[in-house]
């Protein structure tokens, strides 16, 4: 059983204002009203949520949790209400990075689009490893697990990167047979020879010297050059899926990197109705059962 709705709206207005004053002033009640409501939560949850002092009052540190959610929950029920009311188009601010908008967001957008015309998304570049925050965006694709009790994260794609080549190049310089073959070819950089480098070691490769071949700043430019036939790169196979099945690229090792890591699409909690809309979909699309927390 939970509290009265009114009473937690009260809650959430006396814990954002820091006065019961200003929160009687701003749902239009009076003084005595919100001290009531206060103290029937304070009973209910068998715990003071203020400490009173002479001209304010402050939140237990032990309930900004529980006031944070409040403000967001309230948040979106006020917005969604308005939405439905009025039958405006919902928007939806979808911030993506690049790897994942190019190969799997972009390409199926209309489908979404279509199906959902009272949505209006607007698509953002997000940084790797990006972390989300509240009115920067609805919805957040990127690497890393956002644990935070006010976010709700569901994985998409492991991030487990293996060496893999275009057929064009494989023609030209023939397959290789072995780690140390992969480590002396044409290897193309994402952003620093590191990652190669931990490859060797993986494969307990010590290489004599630098690596050969070009370094790309960005992760989209390494893969069109991987898909031209320019080298070998390290890619998440996860994510290359449609190329790896049509025959655009071919995996040349078993041994893998980033086995640990993965992407995750992040939102708040709770998702609003447009958000799992959105979520629910692209889980569909990238064939993922949800495995939200």
């Amino acid at each position: 059983m939970l509290p009265s709705l009114s009473a937690l709206r009260v809650l959430e207005a006396a814990a954002r204002l820091n006065s019961f004053s200003r929160a009687a002033d701003e749902l239009h009640v009076t003084h005595a009203a919100v001290s009531h409501q206060i103290r029937l939560l304070e009973d209910w949850f068998e715990r003071p949520l203020f400490i009173r002092e002479k001209r304010s009052v402050r939140l237990v540190p032990e309930a900004a949790s529980l006031a944070q959610t409040l403000s967001v929950s309230l948040a979106r029920i006020e917005a969604e209400t308005h939405a439905f009311h009025i039958g405006t188009t919902r928007e939806l601010t979808v911030a993506c990075i690049a790897s994942i908008a190019t190969r799997w967001l972009i390409p199926a957008l209309p489908n979404f689009l279509s199906a959902n015309p009272d949505i209006n998304v607007r698509v953002v570049y997000a940084m790797g490893e990006q972390r989300f925050r509240e009115g920067d965006c609805d919805v957040l694709i990127t690497l890393g697990e956002d644990r935070s009790e006010t976010r709700e994260c569901t994985r998409l794609f492991s991030r487990a990167n293996r060496p893999v080549a275009s057929p064009s190049y494989i023609a030209r310089h023939g397959k290789p047979a072995t780690a140390r073959q992969i480590a002396g070819a044409d290897l193309l950089h994402d952003e620093t020879p590191d990652r190669w480098l931990n490859w060797c070691r993986k494969a307990g490769l010590q290489p004599d010297g630098p690596l050969r071949g070009p370094v790309f700043q960005d992760f989209n430019l390494l893969a069109t050059a991987v898909v031209a036939g320019h080298g070998i790169a390290l890619c998440p196979t996860a994510v290359f899926r449609r190329e790896l099945r049509n025959g655009d690229l071919i995996i040349l090792s078993d041994i893998e990197t980033l086995a640990d890591e993965s992407y995750f699409l992040v939102a708040a909690k709770p998702a609003s109705a447009t958000t799992v809309k959105f979520r629910d979909w692209f889980c569909d699309l990238t064939g993922n059962d949800l495995e939200s927390g």
